[in-house]
């Protein structure tokens, strides 16, 4: 009969996790999500900027291209959409220079063209996360320059 009341014990046990384990290893995550969460999303910002320079510098060589082939560099007026469409006045143009089209920035705004430059002989630039002029961090300004 012993027997028979260990089994009906071990039988009607429920196993599982106590209300303090589960505390305890939620905690645990919420601590390391602290500690590794800001280094992560530091990474991804930095990962935009990257991308934004590598961006501005395949627009630079295109509009190099632009103007083996033109003979100038397009005008502020025709902007950077003179790499995709031809702007009626650029005799030699023989493009398009850019495959698939022109791209937006990692924060999705356009790029900026001004030419002639202020910092360079053209400028090319994103103003950044927070789209205006200066700023520090993922709303500082990236450019050719």
């Amino acid at each position: 009969m012993q027997k028979f009341t260990r089994k009906a014990n071990v039988i009607g046990r429920v196993s599982g996790f106590t209300l303090i384990e589960l505390l305890v290893v939620l905690a645990i995550i919420s601590l390391l999500a602290g500690l590794v969460g800001p280094s992560v999303l530091k990474q991804l910002g930095g990962a935009k900027t990257k991308t934004a320079r590598v961006q501005i510098k395949d627009l630079e060589q295109s509009l190099e291209m632009f103007k083996l082939d033109v003979g100038r560099f397009p005008e502020t007026s025709e902007g950077l959409n003179a790499l995709v469409e031809n702007p009626g006045n650029a005799d030699g143009w023989n493009g398009p220079y850019l495959k698939s089209g022109v791209p937006k920035d990692p924060w999705n705004h356009d790029y900026q063209y001004v030419n002639p430059g202020t910092r360079a002989e053209i400028d090319i630039f994103s103003l950044g996360q927070d789209a205006a002029v200066g700023g520090e961090g993922e709303d500082s300004d990236v450019g050719n320059w």
